[in-house]
């Protein structure tokens, strides 16, 4: 079986070598690119998942997150970033990257989400082709087909990406119920949650950007206090 292949995009260079090593050793092919003129070469040949910093010497990660995903390329991106805050986060997701860890991280805790990701990916094909239960559903102007991943807004087509459709299929099928953050990660992301982790938060404020008429006061991505979240239709 080949191994898979990341391209790891990182200007640092002990931490760019440190990783490279890290994830041969665990099988994976991995490119190294310190910059976006490198990793734009890279890009030219395939990749099963892209990990990417946001700060470089001739530009961001946002920038080449947007190339790629103007390009119809749909190859996981994950962000590595030291700029952790919750407006650098969202403007990451809505760049177009699947998912994002904040630096410093614990290598044991990227190697499970690369996994993760690697898994969605491969069962991305396959889930449109699996009878559903639940083939639409509406709330508010909203309306969602799951069999061909097609979500409008008002009529007009709202793109995301592949963990926050299964985010938001997650929520319709728990509707009016309260899920924690704890199940959210282990049940969406597929991993461990063994830690507090701001990651459900931030994507939620994502999902309120796109489907709240005012995000600041949401109508349907409720947050129950000391609990964690419930989607109401």
């Amino acid at each position: 079986m080949e191994p898979k292949r990341l391209l790891l995009v990182e200007d640092e260079e002990h931490l760019g070598f440190t990783l490279q090593f890290n994830l041969q050793e665990e099988h994976y092919h991995v490119d190294w690119a310190p910059t976006l003129a490198d990793a734009r070469n890279h890009l030219s040949t395939g990749y099963d998942l892209i990990l990417l910093d946001v700060m470089l010497p001739d530009g961001t990660g946002f920038e080449l997150c947007k190339e790629i995903r103007a390009q119809g390329n749909h190859t996981p991106v994950l962000f590595l970033t030291a700029k952790g805050s919750s407006e650098d986060i969202v403007t990451g997701l809505e760049a177009g990257a699947d998912d994002y860890m904040t630096k410093p991280f614990v290598l044991g805790e990227l190697l499970a989400r690369i996994k993760a990701m690697l898994r969605r990916s491969s069962w991305q094909s396959n889930e449109a082709s699996i009878a559903l239960p639940l083939e639409t559903f509406s709330f508010g102007h909203v309306n969602i087909d799951f069999r061909s991943h097609e979500v409008t807004m008002e009529g007009k087509p709202v793109e995301l990406t592949h963990l926050e459709f299964r985010l938001l299929r997650f929520f319709i099928e728990h509707q009016n119920q309260v899920v924690s953050r704890e199940l959210l990660l282990e049940s969406v992301w597929e991993v461990h949650a063994t830690s507090y982790t701001r990651t459900v938060d931030n994507f939620l404020v994502r999902l309120r950007r796109l489907f709240e008429k005012d995000p600041s006061q949401p109508k349907h991505f409720l947050t129950v206090r000391g609990a964690g979240y419930k989607f109401a239709p």
